[in-house]
């Protein structure tokens, strides 16, 4: 039955892990090709992630490269990076695509840091699901006589452990990106 913490702390990693994806997509005053990771290209009529059909790189702090694997498809790839809620509009410079991100507002910077917060919570949301499920294990254990009481109190005081280092680490992740995101 203590693999049941185990598993919890697994889970909970997932979750952290899931949510610094989260994070990484939400702009910043620098360019990040992690940005683009939710962008689809329609590539010969089906719909693909654009880092399946370019190239991404970072010139320049406030600049995206992207540079379509086949020339034929950097009209498909500049519409899709046209039609996306970036704030940038692509350039053509040859076979690559420029983007230029703009400098943040205070306001959309504030927008960013709302979704940051979202994101997190989401994140903690998903943690406190996962312990939920898991101290239900353990009640359930204690009742049917699998495990002590003694047993039982033991791994939920391990369980709220390491929902609160799982939950702290979220509140740390959430503060490290709202100060990048208020950079100027």
């Amino acid at each position: 039955m203590a693999n049941v913490v185990d598993q919890s702390k697994e889970q909970m990693k997932k979750s952290v892990e899931s949510t610094k994806e989260n994070f990484a997509g939400i702009r910043t005053g620098r360019a990040n090709p992690a940005l683009l990771n939710g962008i689809v290209v329609e590539y010969y009529g089906a719909p693909t992630p654009l880092k399946h059909v370019a190239t991404i790189g970072v010139p320049e702090p406030r600049t995206l490269s992207v540079t379509p694997f086949d020339p034929s498809q950097a009209n498909a790839v500049e519409k899709a990076l046209r039609d996306s809620d970036l704030g940038a509009s692509p350039r053509r410079n040859g076979s690559a695509i420029l983007l230029t991100m703009p400098e943040l507002t205070e306001d959309r910077r504030k927008e960013y840091v709302k979704l940051a917060k979202s994101k997190a919570e989401d994140g903690k949301v998903a943690v406190r699901n996962i312990r939920r499920k898991s101290k239900e294990a353990i009640d359930k254990a204690v009742k049917d006589g699998e495990m002590g009481e003694d047993e039982g109190d033991r791994l939920l005081k391990e369980l709220d452990k390491v929902t609160k280092a799982t939950t702290d680490e979220l509140d740390a992740l959430l503060e490290a990106k709202q100060k990048e995101i208020m950079e100027v």
